[in-house]
């Protein structure tokens, strides 16, 4: 089978967020048909690492953003992290409650000291844990990932070690992008809402 390419930009650039939302757009449209009911993201990570925290910061950003959406679901918060506990189970919970959702997986991940801050999105499932030598089921049709420290050594005191200012970074990046993503893609149908629901208010009201 052949590799498939992901895209990656640096979080640091001044034009990261115009970049990531443009190439975000391209990949998701690309899947996202008509026999994809419901997006689920699912933010991988606990916030008991500074380092592995990137995922449940999304979650918590997004959360507050998608509450307009009715077919957009996010797993993985602050308050609810998807960590390597509860992950099987979370998958299970998706799987008997949505038919056939395009999952997007977003976790952190470990690299070379010259990629750290860069983020990226690929095609087909990550495998969260495997840097640091767990083994998880395999997450997402689409996945985005963020390169939060350097990998080959001590991965468990290098994430606990990892600077917030990196991953808050990325996580603004990241989620930022993906709010102007589904924006672009859903606005047609949440304008078409909202304008049945003025249209039509008196007769509700009554």
């Amino acid at each position: 089978m052949a590799m498939v390419k992901k895209e990656t930009i640096d979080s640091k650039s001044p034009f990261a967020t115009s970049e990531f939302s443009k190439i975000l757009y391209n990949k998701i449209t690309g899947y996202y048909k008509g026999n994809y009911k419901d997006v689920v993201i699912v933010c991988v990570g606990t916030d008991r690492s500074t380092g592995d925290c990137l995922g449940p910061l999304i979650g918590h950003k997004l959360s507050n953003y998608f509450r307009r959406y009715e077919n957009v679901h996010i797993f993985g918060t602050l308050e609810e992290p998807v960590h390597a506990k509860n992950l099987e189970g979370k998958m299970r919970l998706i799987k008997n409650s949505y038919k056939n959702p395009l999952i997007i997986a977003i976790d952190a991940c470990l690299g070379k000291l010259e990629r750290v801050g860069y983020v990226s999105i690929g095609e087909g499932p990550i495998k969260p844990g495997a840097g640091v030598n767990k083994k998880l089921p395999a997450v997402g049709d689409l996945h985005i990932t963020g390169v939060v420290n350097m990998s080959g050594f001590m991965e468990y005191v290098v994430l606990q070690n990892t600077r917030l200012n990196v991953v808050m970074t990325m996580a603004d990046v990241i989620s930022n992008s993906l709010n102007y993503t589904m924006w672009k893609i859903f606005k047609h149908k949440t304008c078409e809402a909202n304008f049945v629901k003025r249209k039509y208010k008196p007769l509700l009201d009554s």
